[in-house]
């Protein structure tokens, strides 16, 4: 956010002179247009930050973001910074959803993604309250290209998504909600087991973020 700094300087004094009515000019359209679509194009980028910081702060307190089911109400933010590994870890499994073995197999995947594309996945399995809450935000230096994904399946859907703005940008919006629709479904988490439903939703999201085109998710 940018602020427009005003210093004050002493009184003025001015000569009145009586001038006739200068007629209105109007900027060329075209310097128009493109006055108008900065200006609507930072006012975006603003609003898009503000809200990334609000969601992902209400959502790792509250474990709701960007996946489509909704805000719990009545919630307590949780901050659990003692509940994070000692050593730094890019999927925290509070849980005991994930085996050891599938912990490093998507830890893998995770790392992978990173040293190829820039994005940073971050998988965060959790029963609301155990959980370390707003504490994974500095743990994993959230920034604009990250995704959190927290998997909870305290409020029906497992899957949970907090998407920075670059990523926001690139990926199509609605792959979010259809990837929490299909592997985050109630019906499939139960019967597939949670630990699948995690494995194949970062899956979907290492595809996609390896090549935007490749982001269609099969909700049938």
């Amino acid at each position: 956010m940018s602020f427009l700094l005003l210093h004050h300087s002493p009184p003025l004094t001015f000569r009145t002179t009586t001038l006739p009515p200068a007629k209105p000019t109007k900027p060329p359209a075209n310097r128009l247009a493109l006055t108008t679509s900065t200006d609507y194009t930072k006012w975006v980028s603003g609003f898009r930050t503000k809200a990334l910081n609000f969601t992902l702060s209400t959502a790792l307190s509250l474990v709701f973001s960007f996946s489509g089911v909704g805000f719990a109400e009545g919630k307590v933010g949780v901050n659990k910074p003692e509940l994070l590994p000692k050593e730094f870890s890019t999927v925290i499994d509070a849980a005991g959803f994930l085996s050891d073995g599938q912990e490093k197999r998507l830890a893998n995947e995770i790392l992978s993604l990173e040293k190829d594309t820039g994005y940073k996945l971050r998988v965060l399995a959790q029963n609301y309250p155990n959980t370390p809450g707003l504490a994974i935000k500095d743990y994993w230096k959230v920034d604009d290209r990250t995704v959190v994904f927290v998997a909870d399946p305290t409020f029906g859907n497992l899957l949970n998504f907090n998407v920075g703005v670059t990523v926001d940008l690139d990926v199509p919006r609605n792959f979010w909600s259809r990837v929490a629709g299909k592997y985050g479904n109630m019906f499939y988490w139960k019967e597939k087991g949670e630990d699948a439903s995690i494995e194949e939703a970062v899956m979907a999201i290492t595809t996609c973020l390896r090549d935007s085109s490749n982001c269609s998710v099969d909700v049938n």
